[in-house]
């Protein structure tokens, strides 16, 4: 490709909403452009190194028994009526009416629509173990799309979906998926480690998540150097501090004015915040209507919402109203479920933490020495509290620290969630009918781009792995040598390599500036200055060292330094044991 000729542009600054280095990088270098908010077209540089990236992607998935197919990408509503998702799923699912009336769905996410053909396609045991894939457009109405490519609402995604006879089965194409996706990330250049997740509106028994460490991150990690646990903090558990036994004391009313937080009400009764209850408000979504809902925990803890919505089954969570307070009989900063109209959450620490301070559900007072059990009780105990830095390990007891990152990637046991609901059955040899069972598992290719971008740049621009970058090489012509130039170029292409050719009439420090804003491996650099040393320049984009390589040696030497970035990524694609 002859730079002259290519159609997007780079550019000296990035626009001032964006923040972060991928999204700066990617729109200066000529990859992305913005149509509006959370959605993208991708140009020539970003579409080759796409892709290169769905190439990885379908080589890694046929290798453990993939066959590609192509989903809609519209579906009828009917399909998530039958599975229960229409009326669980938010406003983020893009919902409209065709013509003739009938509801339709933007596609999120396929297991509807492998479920009916499941349906139609699977008859017998025999048929089974299948995997099929696609990589297929998607819409999820995101309403805080940020950080460029990082989070949108229309993406591109690789899912694949296993279907088994039995859990034995499943739990074999789970483990498939858990080593292929680390390939892919490996060869992509992208360092990621997989961590416990919630299912969340997929269902099903088991999922981790694939996470780029970054501080752009909009996820919490909770690790544990101690014994290697690690868990997104949404669903994390922790070894939570005893609190002492005491024998339980009257209820006590006081006044507590100017106390509506728990840290003002711990400094103003001079107790530990461990000794106070901290009560939250929510209007849960539950079986399609809305509940009021207080959440108990310990004053010294946050809340999980993850946690607590997994607790009580809620398609949905939002913080409750003033008024919805106000109608359940609690009041805003001195509420408690005592004497409370609402479905009561307790944390599992709550009944072993005697003589709590608690709210009075009257405005500047609290009550001292509540305990559960004889004060209140709740309709669900479970573990609601959300993990943090320094917090006990469960397994080991050593203090967990905590990281920001990006789910890149996610893998999920199904089970038979979609296949019960959609009537995806099969003649089993011996067990006569039984329900299909499932995976499914994802990456997003446009986030794995910006990741890369993140993770390979520096103060001058992108530095892409040899593997996904839109070509091998950047050869920069200087004046007066355009005919050799124009040679080697026709030469390293016939070679099989791939180059962009800067061909225009520029100043050199432009052409420089802009190869290394582009960020591809290998720079050439053809001058009357390396010709009179009797070759090219030739320079790594990872590496400030330049060679003079003769010039009848220039397509074997790129092609030597092509193989060693190659090498360099393959040995970075080792074994990773499975971690449950």
């Amino acid at each position: 490709m002859y730079l002259r000729k290519l159609f997007s542009q780079t550019a000296r600054e990035a626009p001032s909403e964006a923040t972060v280095a991928s999204h700066q990088l990617l729109l200066r270098a000529g990859f992305i452009r913005q149509l509006g908010s959370g959605i993208f077209s991708y140009l020539p540089l970003a579409r080759r190194a796409l892709n290169k990236i769905e190439a990885i992607m379908r080589k890694e998935i046929e290798a453990i028994g993939g066959q590609e197919v192509t989903m809609p990408v519209v579906h009828p509503a009917r399909l998530w009526q039958e599975s229960g998702r229409w009326g669980s799923v938010g406003p983020e699912m893009g919902r409209f009416t065709d013509r003739n009336g009938h509801d339709m769905v933007l596609a999120m996410t396929h297991e509807e629509v492998v479920a009916d053909l499941v349906r139609r396609e699977i008859r017998s045991y025999r048929q089974l173990p299948q995997l099929i894939y696609h990589i297929q457009v998607k819409w999820r109405d995101d309403p805080r799309p940020r950080a460029g490519l990082i989070r949108v609402r229309e993406f591109t995604m690789l899912d694949s979906y296993s279907l088994d006879a039995g859990e034995e089965g499943l739990d074999t194409q789970y483990r498939a998926h858990y080593q292929a996706y680390f390939d892919i990330f490996h060869r992509c250049g992208l360092p990621v480690m997989a961590v416990g997740a919630d299912t969340g509106m997929m269902g099903g028994s088991l999922a981790h998540e694939y996470m780029y460490l970054t501080p752009i991150g909009e996820d919490t990690l909770i690790l544990c150097d101690g014994c290697g646990y690690r868990a997104n903090r949404q669903i994390a558990a922790f070894r939570k501090p005893a609190s002492a036994p005491e024998e339980a004391r009257p209820i006590e009313k006081v006044a507590t004015p100017g106390t509506a937080t728990i840290d003002q009400l711990a400094d103003f009764l001079k107790v530990p915040k461990s000794k106070t209850a901290k009560a939250v408000f929510v209007m849960a979504t539950i079986d399609g209507a809305e509940q009021f809902v207080c959440a108990v925990v310990r004053g010294d803890m946050e809340t999980s919402e993850t946690k607590l919505a997994n607790a009580i089954k809620a398609a949905e969570l939002r913080p409750a109203r003033e008024d919805e307070i106000l109608a359940a009989g609690g009041v805003p900063g001195y509420a408690s479920p005592i004497g409370l109209k609402a479905l009561v959450v307790v944390d599992d620490a709550i009944p072993q933490s005697p003589n709590l301070v608690a709210g009075a559900n009257e405005a500047s007072y609290h009550l001292l020495n509540t305990n559960y059990g004889r004060d209140y009780r709740a309709d669900i105990e479970a573990d609601i509290a959300a993990a943090g830095e320094g917090d006990a390990c469960l397994n080991c007891g050593r203090p967990l620290r905590a990281e920001r990152g990006v789910e890149v990637g996610n893998i999920f046991k199904l089970g038979t969630r979609y296949s019960e609901a959609l009537g995806c059955t099969f003649d089993d040899q011996d067990a006569g009918e039984k329900p299909v069972v499932m995976g499914s598992y994802g990456i997003g290719s446009g986030r794995l781009l910006a990741c890369i971008a993140e993770e390979h740049n520096d103060e001058y621009g992108l530095s892409w792995p040899i593997t996904v970058a839109p070509y091998h090489a950047h050869l920069i012509a200087l004046p007066g040598v355009q005919e050799v130039a124009g040679k080697l170029y026709d030469d390293l292409w016939a070679a099989g390599i791939e180059v962009l050719y800067d061909d225009r009439d520029e100043r050199p420090g432009v052409k420089f500036a802009d190869a290394d804003l582009i960020g591809l491996p290998l720079r050439v650099t053809v001058s009357e200055r390396s010709l009179s040393a009797s070759g090219v320049e030739l320079k790594r984009r990872d590496s400030k060292d330049k060679v003079i390589v003769p010039l009848d040696e220039a397509v074997g030497r790129l092609r030597g330094e092509i193989d060693k970035l190659h090498e360099e990524i393959a040995a970075e694609v080792v074994e990773v044991p499975f971690e449950a």
